[in-house]
């Protein structure tokens, strides 16, 4: 079993401290990402894990065993760095060969000069050359094997880090931002690769990155972090559908949810000059006071737009004036930018995909637009940013349904 678990780890440099009671629990061969901005403490986290960094308090266990006063080596697992650490005078079959010769051969089969003289080197090195042949087939580098890092590409490079962390047969593979070195183009090759590498080897994964995408596509959960705490563990989409908090709902999603400020009083929520019958279930109403309306751009549809396609459920809802002020093409899609009616002060980012028919000239010459807001689509927090009727739990084993938001006919605020 290749279980994880961290009970109660905290970490301080000095007076800053970087982990604050951090409880995590991975079952044996899931994908976990660690996500959240730099310096959140999430590399932190994955040294304690491998055994590099002690923590100051909590405990660390793996298959149920707990391992603070393991040594690295002994914990059996792998780590894959930012920056791959290969050997630069090393062809890419001694670079994948290196851990295995460190843990089959004793110190004098290991030295330059008389390795070829000792039996434990002619006995174990045609078991070690199968085994990075293996692996590189596997890896798609096995005409490769005679280069060095200087000859390969980034890609490739990072290709054989992976090789050299697999061949050790590790239970646990841990990744420190491992594509932050590559282009665009090939950090979606790579990531690609690290994917089917987890299905087809069925290792426990825990993968560290500050990108959301990476997070998203790649696991089959993702512990969201900021300044050293767990704000949320849960699977990709539900981080999306259901975040337990206002810093959750920021971070995930492109472009960032847009939150109104508004008042909740005699059970209607205002925004504006504009007064919303809404009843969230299952918590029965929305407390009186200052909330926070939540509404993600790709889920405002712009009216009387037909260059624009939006999804059947966005609509139809809530209507209001909207002002355009920019308008960002990005490729099969549009990134429109500008002010409610409601809340002149602040701006609103609206994702819609074209149509067909789309030329863009339709944007350029208006400015001043309706549009309409599916309230089943309003997320909303409280005036200290916690979810309204969204459970905080850390984990959730099954996807939480969104909350169902029943709105009455729109009447004008009077008050």
């Amino acid at each position: 079993m290749a279980t994880l678990s961290l009970k109660n780890i905290s970490k301080s440099y000095g007076q800053t401290q970087v982990l604050k009671d951090i409880s995590l629990d991975i079952e044996d061969g899931e994908f976990v990402s660690l996500v959240g901005q730099s310096g959140c403490g999430k590399s932190t986290l994955l040294r304690i894990l491998a055994g590099l960094e002690a923590q100051d308090s909590g405990d660390v266990f793996i298959g149920g065993v707990p391992v603070n006063d393991t040594a690295p080596k002994h914990r059996n697992i792998a780590m894959v760095f930012q920056d791959y650490a290969l050997y630069p005078h090393m062809s890419v079959a001694e670079n994948m060969a290196m851990p295995l010769i460190m843990a089959r051969l004793p110190l004098h089969a290991r030295l330059p000069l008389v390795r070829h003289l000792a039996p434990a080197h002619s006995r174990h090195r045609p078991g070690i050359d199968r085994d990075v042949a293996a692996v590189a087939k596997k890896l798609r580098i096995d005409h490769l094997l005679e280069r060095r890092p200087a000859q390969l590409s980034g890609g490739q490079r990072q290709r054989v880090a992976l090789g050299r962390a697999l061949v050790r047969d590790p239970k646990i593979f841990l990744m420190d931002e491992p594509l932050s070195n590559l282009d665009a183009k090939l950090r979606v090759q790579v990531r690609r690769e690290i994917t089917e590498l987890h299905a087809s080897s069925g290792l426990t994964f825990v993968y560290v990155t500050h990108d959301q995408i990476e997070a998203m596509t790649m696991s089959s959960r993702v512990a969201l972090m900021q300044n050293g705490s767990l704000l949320q563990v849960d699977r990709p989409n539900a981080l999306y559908a259901n975040p337990a908090s206002i810093d959750v709902a920021r971070f995930i999603g492109s472009p960032e949810i847009n939150i109104l400020a508004g008042t909740s009083k005699g059970g209607a929520v205002h925004l504006g000059g504009l007064a919303m019958q809404l009843s969230l279930a299952p918590a029965g109403g929305v407390p009186s006071g200052l909330v926070q309306i939540g509404i993600r751009p790709e889920n405002i549809v712009l009216k009387d737009a037909p260059e624009l396609a939006y999804p059947a459920d966005n609509g139809p809802g809530i209507s209001m004036g909207f002002h355009r002020h920019l308008v960002e093409d990005l490729g099969s899609e549009v990134l429109i930018h500008g002010r409610l009616s409601v809340q002149p002060d602040l701006d609103i980012r609206i994702r819609a995909q074209k149509s067909n028919g789309y030329g863009g000239g339709f944007l350029s010459h208006r400015q001043s637009f309706e549009i309409e807001i599916n309230p089943a689509n309003i997320l909303l927090f409280d005036a200290n940013g916690s979810r309204l009727s969204a459970s905080p739990t850390r984990r959730m084993d099954t996807l939480m349904p969104a909350p169902k938001l029943a709105v009455e006919p729109m009447t004008a605020d009077v008050s």
